[in-house]
């Protein structure tokens, strides 16, 4: 679990930052957004913070709040594409998911 990483929406340039202190941008996603659609298009972690789990926090934050803002994701991203591969919960997030094979 990644400690003190926190991530915020910067919509002014576009993309989520995670910080280990006040300061310091340790990486980022960037994204473009339409009405209902967020396209994740590239993470980014400063290699001084590798090993950190600043690109997990980061692919969890961003994945959060496009569930807590009803949009969908359009994962153009490598890095959040195998992390999601991971973290199945957030499948239904995805604007170009496969439609469940689960019947009732």
């Amino acid at each position: 679990m990644s400690h003190g990483v926190s991530v915020i929406r910067n919509p002014d340039r576009r993309r989520y930052e995670a910080a280990l202190d006040e300061t310091t941008v340790a990486g980022f996603v960037d994204f473009q957004e339409a009405s209902a659609l967020v396209v994740l298009t590239h993470t980014e972690v400063d290699p001084a913070f590798e090993g950190r789990g600043v690109g997990s926090a980061l692919a969890r934050a961003a994945l959060d709040d496009i569930r807590e803002r009803h949009l969908k994701a359009l994962v153009i991203c490598p890095y959040i594409l195998g992390w999601m591969r991971k973290h199945p919960e957030y499948r239904e997030l995805l604007f170009n998911a496969p439609p469940s094979k689960v019947r009732d």
